[in-house]
């Protein structure tokens, strides 16, 4: 979507990330202005697809470009409303969706209602909008809730690390003798 709107371009967020300037622009955007329909409604799992979505909003960003007379890649005036939109859209989809995995878990008995945790990790967890409604998710049915400061949260390489210095202060799965493992390079 960042890329489809040009935002590089964009005096604001011309040297942020796809996900990051769509997340400054929202902060001023009005979601109510466009109203995108979920992706997947009519399935009743835990899956995520944004396919759908991404197709809407393209759709809406060409109607816009010829309603306002402008060219591909120029900027549109209602790009913070485009942006609060997908956000808030990207974010309900993802709440729904992990909702439905944990009263998946719940039910199956793959995990305990009394000590759930919820951890949220990667580049999605970055964004504060999205981070603060699966917060409220994990409160709401008493998960803890577990995402590192946004900072980590860039690059999975970084996240990757961050898990094994979890797993090293818990003492969970951590080798403490690398005798008889063998490396090799791909």
């Amino acid at each position: 979507v960042a890329r489809r709107l040009s935002l590089r371009k964009h005096p604001e967020c011309h040297s942020m990330a796809g996900g990051k300037a769509i997340e400054h622009l929202a902060q001023t955007g009005n979601r109510q202005q466009h109203i995108f329909r979920l992706p997947m409604r009519q399935y009743r799992n835990c899956d995520f697809s944004f396919s759908g979505l991404q197709n809407l909003v393209n759709k809406v960003i060409t109607q816009k470009e010829k309603e306002e007379g402008i060219q591909e890649g120029e900027i549109l005036s209602c790009v913070e409303d485009i942006a609060a939109a997908v956000q808030h859209a990207v974010a309900v989809h993802i709440i729904q969706r992990t909702y439905r995995a944990m009263l998946f878990c719940i039910k199956n008995s793959i995990l305990s209602s009394k000590s759930a945790t919820l951890v949220v990790s990667g580049g999605v967890a970055s964004n504060q909008y999205i981070r603060k409604g699966l917060q409220t998710l994990a409160d709401a049915n008493d998960f803890a809730f577990l995402c590192p400061p946004p900072r980590l949260c860039t690059d999975n390489g970084v996240m990757i690390a961050w898990n094994g210095v979890e797993r090293l202060r818990a003492g969970l799965g951590v080798l403490h003798s690398t005798d008889g493992i063998r490396y090799e390079p791909k």
